[in-house]
């Protein structure tokens, strides 16, 4: 339901904000790829710590998607758009600072905690505001395109900062744009909620954040796999007992999972996230640390996945009225699992060239699949579910991009010399077009 608010929804300024909230969000992460290598410099960092400093925000992301989805559903989804926006602020401030690595990560976990109540909120806010299908479909489409903003102001801005400023400056540069939502999104967003009696589930949030963070524990640090994939599978066994035991009230009711539109949509966005995030850490870390490219030049050489990325997300929705949501999700996936093979093809991202056609291709594939992915979620549930299905979804997103920051990263450092990054890229490629065929229609 939507509570009394002095002023009408002013849909322009509303979507403004919630594209915002959403650049927050990806800026970071687009930024912090590009920085790896200068922290690693300036901090001394292994390529295990470096994996962290992304994985720590991806991690405690996925890992508290789900309840703040909840929160947003039964708290306000305004009142927790802007609690994840000062948390959000409040990390970045203190990655900024970090003396050592350590404190460092904290403040990234921190961040992702904030982007947990920042992004399934805003998505939630625009399943309610926009109540017509067609104007909905614009709007997440819209939404979705700021990611693709996001991967073309991040590299070109932040690697110049890291150039003029250092490192540290690109987290700082974040605290201005997470203050205006703040600040912002109290006079122009109206307030909803739908309680329908639910609670947040501390016990199924504490089983599921440890089942994740022992998986990817796993990934990263191989002397501790085994006792960290015993623990995530124990939580694993108790999440589904507490959700099973808690029926409506659980923080991933065990009906959804049933519901096969919801299901379809969570497997695709976790497989695209797997190769795309495992891209983006490595091949400016590839770019900085084997070919001597200077911060600047990695940003500047990823401009062709996110310029392609702007140009076509917009048009995803017209798109898939037209030729169908999963046809054009299949066709998005089998764009990234392409590029990512041409990736492959290369010598640790060389030739620059061919390079540069794996990520064009890559872009391409991000901009026809992520607004019908989120579209397929948020359709799938009726409005009293908008939050706990946006968090699914974007859940969803965040397990496959911890997995692949962990699983492709630790196939690189597991093998010396170039071919490190070409069997990384395999993986990758076959995790996306593995997607691709579940997002085809009729499997």
């Amino acid at each position: 339901m939507l509570d009394a608010h002095p002023s009408s929804p002013r849909n322009g300024p509303a979507l403004l904000i919630l594209c915002l909230a959403v650049l927050v969000a990806q800026v970071d992460t687009s930024v912090v790829n590009l920085a790896v290598h200068a922290i690693g410099i300036g901090l001394h960092a292994s390529i295990d710590s470096l994996q962290w400093v992304v994985d720590g925000y991806n991690l405690s992301y996925a890992a508290l998607l789900m309840t703040g989805g909840t929160w947003a559903d039964i708290f306000g989804r305004r009142r927790v758009l802007r609690l994840g926006a000062s948390l959000f602020v409040a990390g970045s401030l203190l990655a900024g600072f970090a003396p050592d690595i350590s404190i460092l990560v904290a403040g990234r976990v921190l961040s992702g905690v904030g982007a947990a109540l920042l992004l399934p909120a805003s998505l939630a806010l625009i399943r309610v505001i926009w109540t017509e299908p067609a104007q909905r479909a614009h709007a997440i489409g819209v939404w979705a395109g700021t990611n693709g903003a996001a991967l073309a102001i991040g590299p070109t801005v932040g690697g110049w900062l890291i150039q003029v400023a250092g490192w540290r400056s690109v987290f700082l540069l974040i605290v201005p744009l997470g203050l205006s939502v703040v600040i912002w999104s109290r006079q122009v967003i109206p307030e909803s909620r739908d309680e329908q009696g639910r609670r947040v589930d501390v016990a199924g949030q504490s089983f599921g954040a440890i089942a994740l963070a022992g998986v990817t524990l796993a990934a990263i640090a191989h002397a501790d796999a085994l006792p960290a994939l015993g623990v995530a599978a124990v939580c694993t066994l108790l999440f589904v007992r507490t959700q099973s035991r808690a029926g409506p009230s659980a923080m991933l009711p065990l009906a959804l999972l049933r519901n096969r539109r919801l299901a379809v949509a969570n497997g695709v966005a976790a497989a695209m996230t797997f190769g795309m995030y495992g891209v983006l850490f490595l091949l400016p870390l590839v770019w900085q640390r084997k070919s001597g490219m200077s911060p600047l030049q990695a940003g500047l050489a990823l401009l062709p996945m996110s310029l392609s990325f702007v140009a076509l997300s917009h048009r995803s929705g017209h798109w898939a009225a037209r030729f169908g949501t999963r046809r054009m999700m299949a066709a998005g996936m089998l764009g990234i699992g392409s590029g990512i093979a041409v990736l492959a093809c290369t010598h640790a991202g060389r030739p620059l060239g061919l390079a540069e056609v794996g990520v064009f291709l890559t872009g391409i594939g991000m901009a026809l699949n992520t607004g019908p992915v989120l579209a397929l979620a948020v359709s799938a549930v009726d409005s009293a579910r908008a939050g706990t299905a946006s968090a699914m979804v974007n859940t969803a997103r965040m397990i496959g991009a911890t997995l692949g920051v962990a699983l492709l990263g630790s196939v690189f450092a597991s093998t010396s010399g170039a071919g490190g990054f070409g069997k990384a890229m395999v993986a990758g490629a076959t995790v996306v077009c593995a997607g691709a065929a579940l997002a085809m229609p009729g499997s």
